[in-house]
């Protein structure tokens, strides 16, 4: 059963699409999708659905995304999306937060638990989790090593490529840029120690090549896993029932670091 949220209002006044998949015990996932995602997209669906029977999960649109106001910033203040969705599962009486992102949502949810106590754009990042997982997550900034990531650049790029994404992938970009530059995943992610972390990487995506998360857990200095998943794509559409049942299992173990 999914029962849906209250909308949730991050700290400079978006306002996100959420809901709750209940599960056993007091564990929740908050899922952080990637780009051109949303949380009523089967994919992701799909994700939140594997999860809950080992934990509820809370779901979410990011801005710019599904039903949520805004436009989306590729990772920048999406981590202030993803503080209110941990304000949202602390005020449910969830006494231990995971989040979980994918691709973009990876990216976000590494800089959200490093940037804890900090300010981006002048508010204040105050909801820490008690883990982190980062599926297919790039390390840096402005990849454009594969043909996938090329493609991607022209649309977030280009007055054309934002409207084709408006129209037919029904996400809104934000046509500023950044400014100033936000720290990338592998400049920050030593700062999400102590939290445990777990990177989850395949060797068949066609975004980020393996190198970025070997960067990742290179770059930790806490307690930090990495799964390299044989036949993985990428993200949400790649990710297998068996992967999605796998990571829910090992929550547990993965909180027991924290």
């Amino acid at each position: 059963m999914t029962a849906v949220l209250d909308l949730l209002r991050t700290a400079d006044g978006e306002v996100l699409a959420a809901s709750l998949v209940p599960g056993e015990g007091d564990t929740c996932v908050v899922l952080a999708h990637g780009f051109s995602g949303s949380s009523a997209k089967p994919a992701v669906r799909r994700i939140a659905a594997g999860l809950a029977p080992h934990a509820s999960v809370l779901s979410y649109d990011a801005r710019g995304h599904g039903r949520s106001t805004g436009r989306t910033t590729l990772g920048d203040r999406e981590v202030l999306d993803v503080d209110a969705a941990v304000a949202a599962a602390r005020a449910l009486g969830f006494a231990r937060v995971v989040t979980c992102g994918w691709s973009m949502g990876g990216a976000t949810v590494i800089r959200h638990a490093a940037l804890r106590g900090t300010s981006v754009a002048g508010h204040r990042i105050a909801w820490a989790p008690d883990a982190v997982v980062s599926v297919s997550a790039t390390s840096r900034w402005f990849v454009r090593d594969t043909r996938s990531m090329r493609r991607l650049h022209r649309v977030v790029e280009t007055r054309s490529g934002r409207l084709f994404a408006r129209q037919v992938l029904r996400t809104r970009i934000s046509p500023d840029g950044w400014d100033p530059l936000p720290a990338s995943p592998v400049e920050c992610v030593a700062d999400v120690a102590p939290l445990p972390l777990l990177v989850v990487h395949g060797d068949r995506d066609g975004y980020f090549p393996v190198a970025h998360a070997h960067a990742l857990v290179a770059a930790a200095s806490g307690p930090v896993e990495l799964w390299l998943e044989p036949g993985f794509a990428h993200a949400e559409t790649g990710a297998s029932p068996a992967l999605v049942d796998r990571l829910g299992a090992h929550l547990p173990a993965l909180l027991e670091r924290a």
